[in-house]
């Protein structure tokens, strides 16, 4: 099964949704979120609703949104995973009015769902240093936001920096930066790729002395006209694909991303870029493991700033 019927029953019912995701979670059986011991038993009867375990071990009760982006949510499971398959199986993403209107829930609501479901999505396809020796991986810039023909006093459109890590055939890494110098890219691109890459970039002068630091450096100069020499092989298209996706999602269904959340829109659009080879009912299930260990309260959504 490529993809999921949006009238499957997982996306129906809440007690069928919440076997799904123990199914997901627990192959072996429920693992305490408290202890992380296996083995625990279900605990029946009209005192306690289904899906509540207690712990062979340590005694605790939980069930299986405990530890997760899911926990203490008053909106039924089986919404949850539909929101989610919504915003995997949607290649530039969804707005969350239009979840919202799906799901019959408000927008403040379908907000929150789709910053907790990113979170899920964050760190996926991401396990370690990119590139190596003889691979190659494309660094890159690129500034979002509105445009300033679309704002009520035409004002100059704020633009957000995005600098984004791709390696070839392989997996991409973006942030947000407050601003596109050596300070602010070297500490990124450093730590997460590994100095046997070759990096390749545009001739921007702020990438000259960190391309020092890796086996070799690459450059090509898009002002004159050069994207693309040495047969092919000297290129950053690669990034600027990664980036043309990330633009129209931008455009054509999220129009702002805010200084607050922007680390949260390129958590998605690099899951759904890392599991592209994937099917949507792989990629929603992907997501759905994510989902432990990364509580994530209304409070925290809304501060101003994000790691």
């Amino acid at each position: 099964m490529s993809s999921y019927d949006l009238t499957a029953k997982i996306f129906q019912d809440a007690d069928a949704a919440r076997e799904h995701l123990e199914a997901l979670r627990w192959p072996s059986g429920a693992v305490c979120p408290h202890c992380g011991c296996l083995g625990a038993t279900e605990l029946k009867g009209s005192k306690h609703r289904a899906g509540v375990y207690q712990c062979n071990e340590c005694r605790e009760q939980f069930t299986v949104t405990v530890g997760t982006v899911f926990e203490r949510s008053k909106i039924s499971l089986n919404k949850w995973l539909l929101a989610t398959h919504l915003l995997c199986a949607s290649k530039k993403g969804m707005s969350a009015h239009q979840i919202g209107r799906m799901l019959g829930v408000t927008y403040k609501t379908a907000w929150f769902m789709c910053h907790r479901i990113r979170e899920a999505m964050n760190g996926e396809g991401f396990s370690g240093p990119m590139g190596g020796q003889n691979k190659v991986v494309e660094v890159d810039e690129t500034y979002v936001g509105g445009k300033a023909k679309n704002r009520a006093h035409r004002e100059p459109a704020p633009k957000k920096a995005v600098v984004a890590l791709v390696e070839r055939d392989g997996a991409v890494k973006s942030f947000h930066v407050a601003n596109v110098t050596g300070a602010t890219l070297r500490p990124i691109i450093v730590k997460h790729v590994s100095r046997k890459s070759m990096l390749m970039t545009d001739e921007a002068p702020v990438y000259t002395k960190i391309g020092q630091e890796f086996a070799n450096h690459g450059t090509v100069n898009h002002s004159a006209g050069d994207y693309t020499r040495k047969g092919h092989f000297y290129h950053s298209n690669t990034v600027e694909n990664f980036f043309s996706i990330f633009k129209r999602g931008v455009i054509g269904v999220y129009h702002h991303l805010s200084e607050a959340h922007i680390g949260r829109y390129c958590a998605e659009f690099d899951f759904r870029y890392n599991t592209r080879k994937e099917n949507d009912v792989v990629r929603t299930e992907i997501a759905l493991r994510g989902i432990a260990g990364k509580r994530l309260t209304y409070r925290r959504a809304g501060e101003a700033a994000y790691a």
